[in-house]
């Protein structure tokens, strides 16, 4: 490494923590950890320090929980600490042009995308959802845009045929690491060029609401099939189901496409066995294969028809509220 920098580093979620942990086990010096406000969790509700901050309380950092970085008393304590960089990873607080300002290199980030394909809080989600043959990381200098920045480094990966949400997301938690280090090796050198992004290719990537997760089964089994791996393993694809006791929602965390054409109604079950529950889509059917029932774990097809067969019935209708 050419030269140890000086770093502030925020972020929240188990993501960003890989990547604080990158920087632990780095040459550089991480100086303070910024992150979110402990958020009560739980049936207790009580209140839960965030993945980054427990990582951080376990390495002696000082912790920051600002509700706002555009408090000015904020923005003070921020500047006292005379960092060379901050890196931000999935922080969940907007950064105001005086606090990217405040770093002698500025402010970095790393998404979980390729940009400009995917910017804002889901893009891990939206890429599966598309369709997209691929995925990666960027390491972007930030500016006042949504995910708009000049990009240092970029790594990436195909997503595959069967891939979750939470698989990409450890995919790319890998990826992302090193290429911060690589950013921050330019960056310190002196080095770094920096591509600017098309505009025009950008898609924004939503966040992601339980309602989205509800199945509509009038549309096509291939979007429906993406959409149950994409929302794996949250918020989790669910539909409803009539039971002993009224509607019941049902949580789909795994299927499979089945090609060839049929005449039900959507959300009609087709068949079930050990090979899965087949539903009638709006074009082609979708074979569920792990299920869960409300208070129950998810179970594969196979088991769950032992023990809930009559609820599956070939001609039942999910999704009829």
């Amino acid at each position: 490494m050419s030269k140890q920098l000086n770093i502030v580093f925020a972020g929240t979620p188990d993501f960003a923590a890989a990547h604080l942990q990158t920087l632990l086990d780095s040459g550089h010096r991480v100086i303070a950890v910024y992150t979110q406000p402990d958020r009560p969790a739980g049936r207790g509700k009580k209140l839960l320090p965030s993945p980054v901050k427990q990582l951080a309380l376990q390495h002696q950092l000082p912790v920051y929980q600002p509700h706002s970085l555009r408090d000015a008393d904020a923005q003070a304590e921020l500047q006292a600490l005379g960092a060379d960089i901050m890196v931000v990873v999935a922080y969940g607080l907007i950064l105001p042009q005086v606090v990217l300002d405040m770093p002698r290199l500025g402010c970095i980030n790393v998404h979980a995308s390729l940009l400009p394909r995917w910017r804002g809080a889901a893009p891990i989600q939206r890429a599966i959802e598309a369709g997209d043959p691929q995925s990666g990381v960027a390491i972007m200098q930030m500016e006042a845009g949504l995910d708009t920045g000049p990009v240092l480094v970029e790594k990436r990966c195909p997503i595959s045929p069967g891939e979750t949400g939470g698989s990409l997301h450890d995919k790319l938690a890998q990826l992302g690491g090193p290429a911060l280090l690589d950013a921050l090796q330019q960056l310190a050198a002196g080095s770094a060029t920096a591509r600017a992004q098309d505009d025009s290719l950008a898609n924004y990537a939503a966040k992601i609401s339980k309602e989205e997760a509800c199945i509509d089964w009038q549309r096509p089994a291939v979007e429906i099939e993406r959409s149950i791996r994409a929302f794996n393993p949250f918020p989790v694809c669910w539909t409803t189901l009539a039971g002993d006791k009224g509607e019941q929602r049902l949580r789909v965390y795994r299927a499979q496409l089945e090609r060839g054409c049929h005449s039900d109604a959507p959300g009609t079950i087709l068949a079930a066995d050990a090979e899965g529950i087949l539903v009638a889509c709006g074009r082609e059917a979708l074979r569920l294969q792990e299920l869960q029932l409300p208070g129950k774990k998810a179970l594969s097809a196979d088991e769950l028809l032992r023990g809930h067969g009559a609820l599956f019935a070939t001609g039942t209708r999910l999704g009829q509220d």
